[in-house]
Formats: structure tokens, C-alpha cells, sequence
């Protein structure tokens, strides 16, 4: 049986190096790597420790706002 990895939990992996689980379940496991972005794994074969590194400080990204609608368009809604 393969070990879970609680969701948020600092790991390292020989190839990839330091990451975050973002999920992890019987079958995939999935780890965003501070230097190689989002990688899936099955479960089973990924060889994983856990570290004591800290995670990097990223900025927050915006949220995108909805484009306004453009003002022909109401006018013809409202005639």
C-alpha cells in the first residue's frame, strides 16, 4: 500500500526536487514543484520524502474581472 500525503504537505522528489501535494489519493498524486510547476504521479511508483523547506513566496495572482458590457448592447436590451 502505497503512503498518502496530506494535502499542503512539504515533499521532495530525486528528480524534481521540493514541493507542495496539492492532492493525493490510492491512485495519483499531484505536487506542485517550486521550480517545475504542477507534476501527477501514480501513486504507487512516486518516491517521495519529506522536507523541512520552506515553500517560495509566489505573488498573489488578481482575480480577472468581468469585461463591462458595452453600452449598444444595452441600448437595444432596453428598446
Amino acid at each position: 500500500m502505497a503512503k498518502l500525503h496530506a494535502k499542503g504537505s512539504r515533499v521532495s522528489q530525486p528528480s524534481y526536487g521540493p514541493g507542495t501535494v496539492s492532492s493525493s489519493d490510492e491512485r495519483y498524486t499531484v505536487i506542485e514543484f517550486d521550480n517545475h510547476g504542477r507534476r501527477v504521479f501514480v501513486t504507487d511508483m512516486v518516491t517521495l520524502e519529506k522536507t523541512d523547506e520552506p515553500a517560495p513566496n509566489r505573488p498573489v495572482k488578481e482575480k480577472r474581472r468581468k469585461a463591462p458590457a458595452k453600452k449598444a448592447e444595452k441600448a437595444e436590451k432596453g428598446a
